[in-house]
């Protein structure tokens, strides 16, 4: 008969007051020797790989099956140390992050956790056990969740206990994030955009098909006026669409043609029926109400990935509220196909430490993005040191306006943000700066649909 190892195990060797014991239910676990304060980084677990084919065939059939993390790209990790031996609970008081830089997992309280108390972390929603705290105390209905809010993020890409597929598509109702969709544009006559376009009255319609022919080799045609019907018929009158060139075009003397005229047209297509009956009365225009405002495709990979790089947020947060700063954090990953000399940058809010204004997260991860490409580039001519361009970034917080703007300026691709500011928040709350007219770039929004209860502040305060 198995007799597991005496209760009197010695601490751990990592110095952080672990020890290894049973724990009833569950086997060997990580406990407590002695008080752990919260942010303490009890474990920095060096990790082995495992290629997904070689555990398909191998690994997936071992004990080791019930030890292993499912890594971002797929393969499959065996945490050295204590890092398989932390058991699960739905209220954890330990979180974990997965660096791929150093190949490692890194294990931090997330509370203070008490002498004889086991070290716990959240494998995930999906488990291929019963477990043994999932109920809620009644009395007690909104307990302290262990991540300090971190289960509203979701943890189920990290701890490999289903076997779902990482390409699989997952439905938009079920991502843990609502896309911000811009209000349908150009509703009313005074809010239609355009652009002086020439045009040409073409009394015989057998010259249509000549004029169309001289427009493509002419080199006028245009594909900024794709969006336009090239011929309006309208009082017996048929009108040809030119050009938008500065200059009136030179049309085929044969033709004997009346000179071109500039009129007002559509600048873009019409997203809604609304739009495209307002349009058609400058142009005939094009409906095309799919061209944006949907979210694409994610994933169970990218949605892990994302999930992920929230935790890091709201990791960054607490760690900056422990140390006296706002709980407010920015981070941009590597993104999820794992693009050539990508960087991972994070960054808190520093106005209280810095005594200074203007030390947003936002700003400050801009500021980082762009000390570091100065560092690795030859040149700083061009100036574009700061740019996001077709990068994700993660956020606890909704910017404020002047963020927003911050963002836009560096030609970030989309952002993310767990807490919306409904009194300062430039990107959806007070407005939403992206969609405004004008502006030279717009960037997406996702807002997550839970926010941490405990990153909430002050709602009339910039962040």
């Amino acid at each position: 008969m198995f007799v597991p190892p005496s209760f009197n195990a010695p601490e751990h060797l990592n110095s952080t007051g672990c020890r290894i014991k049973y724990s009833e239910g569950k086997g060997r676990g990580v406990f407590a020797s002695r008080k752990i304060q919260r942010n303490t980084v009890v474990e920095i677990s060096p990790v082995l790989f495992c290629g997904v084919e070689e555990y398909e065939n191998f690994g997936k059939s071992t004990v080791l099956d019930h030890y292993t993390f499912k890594w971002k790209d797929g393969r499959t990790a065996l945490a050295l140390g204590l890092g398989s031996l932390f058991n699960h609970s739905t209220s954890p008081n330990v979180s974990y992050t997965l660096d791929s830089h150093t190949d490692s997992i890194r294990y931090e309280a997330v509370r203070d956790i008490y002498p004889d108390e086991e070290l716990c972390i959240f494998y995930g929603h999906k488990l291929q056990f019963d477990p043994l705290d999932v109920s809620v105390s009644a009395i007690d209905p909104e307990p302290e969740d262990g991540w300090g809010g971190l289960s509203a993020v979701g943890n189920d890409s990290e701890r490999p206990l289903e076997n779902a597929d990482p390409n699989e598509i997952v439905d938009e109702l079920s991502l843990p994030f609502t896309m911000l969709k811009p209000p349908p544009e150009e509703e009313d006559s005074t809010s239609i955009r355009t652009v002086l376009a020439w045009v040409v009255d073409v009394p015989e319609p057998r010259h249509i098909t000549a004029l169309i022919k001289w427009l493509k080799t002419s080199g006028l045609e245009d594909p900024n006026l794709g969006h336009l019907k090239r011929i309006r018929k309208q009082d017996n009158r048929t009108t040809l669409l030119l050009s938008v060139d500065p200059t009136p075009p030179q049309l085929p003397v044969e033709l004997g043609l009346a000179r071109p005229s500039q009129i007002p047209v559509p600048s873009s297509a019409a997203m809604t029926l609304t739009s495209l009956r307002l349009k058609s009365t400058f142009w005939p225009t094009f409906y095309a109400p799919k061209r944006k405002g949907e979210v694409e495709p994610w994933s169970r990979g990218k949605v892990a990935w994302a999930r992920e790089a929230m935790q890091v947020v709201v990791t960054e947060a607490l760690k900056a509220q422990s140390e006296g700063e706002l709980p407010v954090s920015a981070f941009m990953p590597v993104s999820y196909d794992e693009g050539e000399n990508e960087k991972i940058v994070v960054a808190r809010d520093t106005r209280t430490s810095a005594s200074h204004p203007l030390r947003h997260a936002v700003l400050n991860l801009i500021r980082r993005v762009a000390d570091s490409n100065l560092v690795h580039s030859s040149s700083s001519e061009h100036g574009s040191n700061y740019l996001l361009t077709g990068k994700m970034v993660f956020l606890s917080h909704e910017p404020c306006i002047m963020c927003s703007m911050a963002l836009l300026h560096s030609r970030v691709k989309q952002i993310f943000y767990l807490n919306p500011m409904n009194k300062t928040g430039g990107c959806g709350s007070v407005i939403c700066l992206p969609f405004l007219q004008g502006v030279n770039h717009r960037f997406e929004i996702f807002v997550w649909k839970e926010p941490v209860s405990n990153l909430v502040i002050n709602e009339t305060l910039d962040v």
